[in-house]
């Protein structure tokens, strides 16, 4: 009798625990690299019609508030955190190849949160955290998997990276990818998120960092990358660069369709929420050999303007109550740790404090957003940039001995014409750009901007409005006393090199 007492027990806690597992909706993350703000077609793009992104965005919630980082680590680091990187030490500069550092492995990171909530969790793409020791890679922050290249960028067809040093940046879990030679690198990822879909117990939820490659630029020797037969599909637009981007924004929009799709095979997007965003603002107008286009917001990638910091980005789900909107609530990039662990059933004790806010109520039940001010960064003691309400101060400086703080609109398009075709509700609208543009840099000082009035950022308000600006001068003095410093390290390790490893970029330090 006890021992079939035991076995019914057994029974129901097992059934209690898949009828658990499977109320945690699957959780599918797709990250484009260095994608523009006007690259998409919801936000008012003519020259890259992006069906399948829109197709999510607009019957899901397009995120209009949403801010990331300037660039790719620290946001990399935020999301796998959900903590700002002043507080992380990861907010200046990108990991380069020979550098050794990464995340500190204090840090407890958001796949590690989803496995204790019963999360199959599994990376594919971009990784750029970390990987001079094996304990700062994929598989030992929390994923059960990992098919991707550690740099911050690579050849899309031969998967080569170049950081001083040249080596095969291609990795399954710890072993190197010798077999991919010729094979346009948004495919292969593309396909992979389809096998781990399609393979997928859907008894255990899902976790899936989908993170493209694309559309970074490559190496210097050849940076905008695609099949030849898309880039034909953009004949219309005659700057060759600005072509061979549209084709690399086309082929990722394609994958995410397909993506997509397995969901929808495998009978999990009913259960599933889809979150779409870029990690930071676009490299216009050849900077960094890239094409992108963030018009009309001010600035570029790596700019602490709306085109560095103000992202493309959108959730869409099943499970959504109210879909088909635009929400203009501030959001940051930090959120979705503590969004994802809510919707898990988790709650959030990691080893640090979090930035982030649990934004589910506002997407859910439009309840206004908690969060009232964003930091957008800063990385030294003078410069930095702060949201508060609709009021945003910044101090900019930039390297290559030029602002790069223009409008910078695509090749072949005027101004006039992207202010009056875009989908209204969820773009930005704006002016003719001022003759006398304010500078915000050491020279000048802080700049204050009112973003809901001016989203494009022409008018400096900061002798207008002086409370306001001390106000936030205060508050952002308040964000410096808690900066740690940079884990940053500007050096060369000679035995990073991949000739020392068969010519491949792996971990070359043994911590223990």
């Amino acid at each position: 009798m006890c021992v079939r007492k035991a076995f019914l027990y057994l029974v129901f806690t097992s059934l209690m625990k898949f009828s658990l597992q499977q109320k945690k909706p699957h959780i599918i993350m797709i990250v484009a690299d260095d994608l523009g703000w006007n690259d998409v077609s919801f936000h008012g793009s003519q020259q890259i019609p992006t069906p399948n992104i829109d197709k999510l965005a607009q019957s899901g919630i397009i995120l209009n508030n949403y801010y990331v980082l300037p660039i790719c680590t620290p946001t990399r680091s935020a999301i796998m955190t959900g903590r700002y990187p002043i507080h992380t030490g990861m907010q200046h500069g990108v990991i380069h190849g020979p550098s050794p550092w990464g995340v500190d492995l204090n840090e407890t990171f958001l796949p590690e949160l989803l496995k204790a909530q019963g999360y199959s969790t599994h990376a594919i793409g971009k990784w750029h955290l970390g990987f001079f020791a094996k304990e700062y890679t994929p598989t030992y922050r929390g994923f059960d998997t990992f098919y991707g290249y550690y740099n911050g960028k690579s050849d899309y067809w031969d998967h080569s990276t170049e950081s001083l040093f040249w080596g095969l940046d291609l990795h399954k879990n710890e072993k190197a990818v010798f077999n991919q030679w010729g094979n346009y690198s948004t495919e292969i990822f593309t396909t992979e998120a389809e096998t781990c879909i399609k393979n997928h117990n859907t008894s255990e939820p899902l976790f899936l960092y989908l993170a493209y490659q694309a559309v970074h630029s490559a190496n210097q020797h050849d940076p905008l990358q695609a099949p030849q037969s898309w880039i034909d599909k953009f004949k219309h637009i005659s700057d060759e660069n600005r072509r061979k981007y549209a084709a690399m924004v086309a082929y990722m929009d394609f994958g995410v369709g397909r993506v997509y799709e397995a969901l929808l095979q495998k009978g999990m997007l009913e259960n599933s929420i889809i979150v779409f965003t870029s990690d930071n603002g676009g490299p216009a107008n050849g900077f960094d050999l890239n094409w992108a286009s963030n018009f009309p917001l001010r600035g570029i990638k790596r700019t602490l303007y709306e085109g560095g910091v103000r992202a493309a980005g959108f959730i869409h789900s099943k499970l959504l109550k109210s879909p088909g909107r635009v929400s203009m609530d501030l959001m940051h990039v930090t959120d979705w740790l503590p969004t994802f662990v809510n919707l898990a059933g988790g709650s959030v004790k990691p080893n640090n404090p979090l930035d982030g806010v649990n934004q589910w109520e506002t997407l859910q039940n439009m309840v206004p957003s908690s969060r009232k001010e964003v930091l957008l960064n800063m990385v030294d003691n003078s410069t930095g940039a702060l949201r508060m309400g609709d009021w945003k101060i910044l101090l900019e400086v930039m390297p290559q001995g030029k602002y790069w703080d223009g409008w910078y609109a695509p090749p072949q398009v005027q101004n006039k014409e992207l202010v009056e075709k875009m989908f209204v509700d969820a773009s930005v609208q704006c002016g003719e750009v001022p003759e006398n543009v304010t500078h915000c840099t050491k020279e000048h000082g802080y700049c204050l901007f009112n973003i809901k009035e001016d989203p494009c950022e022409y008018h400096d308000l900061s002798k207008e409005y002086p409370d306001i600006f001390k106000q936030m001068l205060s508050r952002l003095d308040e964000y410096r006393k808690t900066m740690v410093p940079p884990r940053n390290k500007n050096i060369v390790d000679p035995l990073s090199n991949p000739k020392l490893h068969n010519g491949v970029w792996q971990p070359w330090v043994k911590l223990s």
